[in-house]
């Protein structure tokens, strides 16, 4: 395949995204990169490894373990969360803390924890402003727009109403996948 056909082929894919993302860690781990030696320690098993630990095990570290670095930095318990979230299963019962906004502590939201509930009060609320139903780990929330945009998303992208404002059970999972994707760009910022 053509190296424009593969760009369009993993044109906004979350998944994609990490995987390069590991990619770039691996890259920098095996260049003594300090700054992401010390992205080891979101690692279980390096959680409290001092600076000469991290350097010495940074010699064993693959692949594998790098996408288990990026996965669990994006809020995931491992690299297989991840893909099973990002991947568009219908079976998710824990969907990470990747829709978590730092800087949204003061914005008022409507906490759930069955989706049935979070969905009849998304519907029983007015269309204006834009009621957004969304996940955090096992829980569910609804929120407005500036939650979105604490998110570094735009609360008027069209894959928002192709999705149903539904994050859980989303009318059009590619939009979804979308919009996981431009979740993920925003947190680079």
């Amino acid at each position: 395949m053509r190296r424009d056909a593969l760009a369009g082929v993993h044109a906004m894919d979350p998944i994609h995204e990490l995987k390069v993302r590991a990619d770039i860690l691996h890259a920098r781990l095996e260049s003594n990169d300090g700054g992401a030696l010390a992205r080891l320690r979101v690692l279980p098993e390096l959680h409290r490894a001092d600076d000469a630990t991290l350097r010495t095990k940074a010699a064993d570290v693959r692949r594998k373990h790098c996408l288990s670095v990026v996965a669990r930095e994006c809020g995931f318990a491992s690299w297989e969360h991840a893909r099973h979230v990002l991947g568009g299963h219908t079976d998710v019962d824990d969907f990470g803390t990747l829709l978590h906004a730092k800087n949204a502590g003061g914005i008022l939201n409507q906490w759930f924890a069955s989706y049935a509930e979070a969905f009849a009060a998304q519907r029983s609320l007015p269309d204006r402003p834009r009621h957004y139903l969304l996940a955090y780990k096992r829980h569910l929330l609804i929120t407005g727009p500036s939650f979105v945009e604490a998110l570094g998303m735009d609360p008027d992208d069209p894959d928002w109403e192709a999705i149903g404002w539904d994050w859980v059970h989303p009318i059009d999972a590619a939009a979804r996948s979308r919009l996981y994707y431009k979740r993920l760009v925003a947190m680079r910022r």
